[in-house]
């Protein structure tokens, strides 16, 4: 192997500008996931008993992700950003605070899906041009599920 690929067998300079859009995605993962976490604890209402344990099945699986896309990262000779500061400077989302209401968290789980499948096609793309299949395959399995997520939570929305 040379100096100019990776432990994987990749360009290391094509793999430069991915590790760099897993790493936005990885911030955009913690913003969302602390949003869903806000909804989960104060979700208030006649759908209290509905809307809290999907939040926390919600929750719970964006934190496997977000440990999945840091050590794919890594895998690539990249390091993921671990500093709350270095999240919100490369987030596309916003945090969604104080957020009571059922329908509005949904909202916000919705907008928040729809941030996540928006950047994962991107570094979908990015990777196949880098002949990156792994990142590619790891973040296209993440659309098909929160695609089928924002069906549902629609659904919920009437």
């Amino acid at each position: 192997m040379s100096n100019a690929t990776n432990q994987i067998g990749l360009e290391k300079a094509d793999m430069s500008e991915v590790i760099a859009q897993l790493n936005n995605l990885l911030s955009t993962y913690h913003v969302f996931y602390l949003n869903v976490r806000g909804y989960h604890w104060n979700v208030k209402g006649e759908h209290f008993f509905t809307l809290h344990p999907k939040f926390e099945e919600l929750y719970t699986v964006l934190q496997l992700q977000i440990d999945e896309i840091a050590e794919r990262i890594l895998t690539l000779g990249g390091t993921p950003l671990h500093a709350y500061s270095d999240f919100t400077q490369h987030t596309s989302i916003q945090e969604d605070k104080n957020v009571k209401d059922g329908n509005a968290c949904v909202k916000g789980v919705v907008t928040g899906l729809q941030a996540l499948i928006t950047e994962q096609r991107k570094v979908s793309a990015l990777a196949a041009d880098s002949e990156d299949q792994g990142t590619a395959d790891l973040v296209d399995a993440y659309v098909q599920e929160q695609e089928k997520l924002i069906w549902m939570y629609n659904a919920f929305l009437g």
